[in-house]
């Protein structure tokens, strides 16, 4: 008995001679990993050689309030113009005793 279907029959299209080679996935991990690395310092080179474009960033957490230099906040002296003050103030008040 012979049958001859034509489903029974295929071709090996990953095999064939004329089939483009296909690389190992070690290979194509270390293809991609060096491709980025390569856009990294594209990117950086251009920013070097490029100062004038400027920096963008939308991150959250790059926008922030300063709380001491506002100019809402309360003035705040060293240690040494506290000490200071406190010095002159006990001086007027005994001036003033002296005074009286």
């Amino acid at each position: 008995v012979t049958a001859t279907d034509a489903t029974a029959f295929g071709r090996n299209y990953f095999n064939r001679y004329s089939a483009p080679e296909t690389e190992e996935d070690e290979f194509a991990d270390e293809r991609a990993e060096i491709m980025e690395e390569a856009a990294a310092l594209k990117k950086l080179a251009t920013d070097f050689m490029h100062p004038e474009v400027g920096v963008t960033a939308t991150d959250a957490t790059l926008f922030g309030r300063n709380y001491f230099n506002r100019y809402s906040a309360p003035e705040t002296e060293d240690v040494e113009d506290a000490d200071e003050r406190a010095s002159v103030l006990a001086d007027a008040m005994a001036l003033k005793k002296s005074a009286a």
